[in-house]
């Protein structure tokens, strides 16, 4: 016989112990549902595939601005850590940050919406310092030419957002994204 007040058929709430879990259930059920209905989905459908009520998903995310950032913090970390191992490379970095790109295309549309949000600069910066690191580790061993600039790079990231945008059909966008660095003069194809 159960021994707490819950309701039968409900879900006994765990309160803080829960939000931890919660929240990364929350991620990971935006990115999936992002992926498959675009930057207009109901955040009712992110709640409901999380197993959460829309109240921790709002308490987590007040807006869809605030979920997207999330997901780039998560995105830039990733990148931050592949940037701290010295063995790393800038196509490394470049194919990580491509593959990003291609796996969250509405959130990409979603913040370039929001270009002024402050949340948004600052993971920008963050991006830039990582990139700035391989660059100059390439400028370094002669792998990356003396003229490339992470600011330059910054800009090809931007157009390959673009060129990648949720118009484009998913099966296309990795093969776009790849054929935009190429125009750019960078080869990011398996060798």
């Amino acid at each position: 016989m159960p021994t707490t007040d819950t309701p039968p058929g409900r879900a006994a709430n765990l309160g803080p112990a829960a939000a931890a879990r919660n929240r990364t259930a929350l991620l990971a059920a935006a990115r999936a549902v992002f992926a498959e209905s675009g930057i207009e989905a109901p955040l009712a459908a992110i709640a409901r595939r999380a197993g959460v009520g829309q109240g921790s998903l709002y308490r987590h995310f007040p807006d869809r601005v605030a979920l997207a950032v999330a997901v780039f913090e998560d995105n830039v970390a990733e990148l931050e850590l592949l940037a701290a191992d010295p063995r790393s490379t800038l196509r490394d970095l470049l194919t990580t940050v491509t593959q990003q790109i291609v796996d969250s295309t509405a959130f990409v549309d979603l913040v370039r919406a929001a270009n002024t949000d402050r949340r948004v600069a600052s993971l920008a910066t963050r991006v830039e310092a990582v990139i700035d690191a391989r660059v100059r580790y390439g400028h370094a061993d002669g792998t990356v030419p003396g003229d490339r600039t992470a600011s330059d790079l910054m800009l090809s990231v931007t157009m390959v957002s673009a060129a990648v945008s949720s118009d484009a059909p998913a099966t296309t966008r990795l093969r776009l994204a790849l054929r935009a660095w190429r125009l750019l003069g960078v080869d990011l194809s398996e060798h």
